[in-house]
């Protein structure tokens, strides 16, 4: 994948030195899209967030007020509980800079009005971002020009793949791109603990499991075919897979996926109410 440097007025500020924007400044320090002495974020009570940010490169200054003066991105990475309260406090600092929040539920126009400031993305990224694998989305105010947008494309793309929707859909992929890693998780897991069960070492079963889902992953998006075609192709007539399928329809495995998903995407929804 081709990194598009960005260029040497831009810089990069996180308000909340929290996972996803570790997972964020991360990625795009990694990519070589902007190193990390031109990314900062603000001092926090939880002084182990401070050392996170700081044991690869990133600046920490005194307070928000210093991330929106050093930056000309910032991403509001804080919970959504509390964007109203750094929002208001901001809001005579942010002049022309490009802010863009990560906060699940909050809408755009809510950011926007919050703000007083019309130069609003709003992302929803995934924890891959750390490895280069994010699947995020965006959504874009009134006020951005095309280079604007471009530059917080580029910041996302080189921590993963990144599409432009109708913000109408975000409640959704919340549900699906931004929880999930959690459910693969839990499946991952899961599938190990099966294998020790099964008589493997602990080691080998995280390590197989793992890999069978990036694998797996992999032949999804590269090889063109629906992923009922790839499981039928798994799944010989009375063999090990099809045994292990029916257990999985059995116990409505697919059902409970789908059931997360609409979950999670409700949860959303609710904080945006």
């Amino acid at each position: 994948m081709a990194i598009n440097v960005l260029p040497d007025y831009c810089s990069l500020g996180f308000i909340g030195p929290g996972k996803m924007a570790e997972s964020i400044a991360r990625g795009v320090v990694k990519s070589g899209i902007l190193p990390a002495n031109r990314i900062c974020t603000a001092s926090h009570r939880n002084k182990t967030r401070e050392d996170v940010f700081q044991s690869f490169g990133v600046n920490i200054v005194e307070n928000n007020k210093q991330v929106v003066k050093n930056s000309t991105i910032i991403f509001i990475s804080v919970k959504p509980q509390i964007v109203k309260k750094v929002l208001v406090e901001l809001k005579d600092d942010l002049n022309d800079k490009i802010l863009v929040s990560i906060a699940a539920g909050i809408k755009l126009k809510d950011l926007q009005e919050l703000s007083g400031h019309d130069r609003f993305i709003r992302v929803m990224p995934n924890t891959p971002s750390a490895v280069g694998e994010a699947a995020s989305v965006m959504a874009r105010g009134d006020g951005l020009e095309e280079k604007d947008v471009k530059y917080v494309s580029d910041i996302l793309g080189a921590v993963g793949k990144i599409w432009e929707i109708e913000e109408k859909y975000f409640d959704a992929v919340t549900g699906l791109s931004g929880s999930g890693p959690a459910y693969i998780y839990l499946a991952i897991e899961a599938m190990a603990d099966g294998a020790v069960a099964a008589g493997l070492t602990r080691d080998l079963a995280l390590n197989l499991a793992s890999q069978t889902v990036l694998g797996a992953a992999t032949m999804a998006t590269q090889s063109g075919k629906h992923p009922g075609q790839l499981k039928d192709d798994v799944t010989s007539p009375a063999g090990t897979t099809i045994a292990g399928v029916h257990e999985l329809e059995k116990g409505g495995f697919r059902g409970i996926l789908m059931n997360a998903v609409c979950a999670a995407a409700n949860r959303s929804r609710e904080l945006s109410s």
